[in-house]
């Protein structure tokens, strides 16, 4: 398989157009199985509960002795792209974003990962925070319901296409089973961390007004969800994400 038109070139992956078909390469030849299996069978079993708004999956392969998984190829633009190119739009796009995060919520699979035991996992983790505010963050995490609601896990308008052929959401790699407060959490601190701080409050109140959700209730994860993120080290992200843990002593 030749790989020419080079989509999108992430931190580990790059995703390629390729016959029709979309090509997601790992860039790292000594890339697990077990994380490309992962991402696999998770989207798998997204598309099980019959959401239709997701690419197929078709196979997983090797090119160049690297990985790669091949999904059917969604033609379109991005969400985000649509509200840099159109912003007298952006709040009938964030209308749409947060109805189809609604229908993904509405949904569920036991097969899915348990959202709050990755998060306890990711928290236990850390090394950059010190354990009186880890226990802080465990302890809060333990206190929140536990939902079984499907959670996209990475919801932002980058992982969303519009097409002629429809809408459709992309990259399930984080999906799990959970409270959906939890998955709005992280939609609302992804337009945080990209400084996209209008839009991230626009959103937050479209998503709780539409969902009938206390706005309170949502913002009770954000110290939590920004402990999981933080797993990443990511340079441009720790003073913001290490401001919003600093929020779990409020509790």
């Amino acid at each position: 398989m030749e790989l020419k038109n080079l989509i999108s070139d992430g931190e580990k992956v790059q995703v390629y157009e390729c016959d029709g078909k979309c090509v997601k390469l790992f860039k790292d030849p000594k890339e697990p199985k077990s994380v490309v299996l992962y991402e696999a069978i998770t989207h798998s079993r997204v598309e099980e509960t019959g959401y239709s708004k997701i690419p197929a999956f078709e196979e997983v392969v090797k090119i160049d002795n690297k990985y790669a998984i091949i999904y059917e190829f969604t033609e379109g633009k991005t969400l985000e792209q649509l509200m840099w190119e159109n912003p007298e739009n952006c709040d009938e796009y964030l209308q749409t974003m947060v109805d189809l995060q609604l229908e993904i919520n509405s949904l569920s699979s036991a097969k899915l990962s348990r959202l709050k035991d990755y998060m306890k996992r990711s928290i236990d983790g850390l090394d950059i925070i010190d354990d009186v505010k880890k226990y802080e963050l465990l302890n809060l995490l333990e206190k929140m319901p536990a939902h079984s609601k499907m959670c996209h896990g990475d919801f932002s308008p980058d992982n969303i296409i519009i097409g002629d052929e429809g809408t459709f959401v992309v990259d399930w790699l984080k999906a799990k089973q959970g409270n959906s407060s939890a998955d709005a959490a992280k939609t609302y601190l992804n337009f945080c961390l990209k400084h996209h701080t209008e839009w991230a409050e626009k959103y937050l109140k479209l998503y709780c007004a539409k969902s009938g959700t206390d706005m309170s209730y949502v913002r009770d994860w954000l110290p939590i969800t920004a402990a999981a993120q933080l797993k990443f080290k990511r340079p441009e992200e720790r003073e913001l994400l290490l401001t919003w843990i600093d929020m779990v002593d409020m509790y």
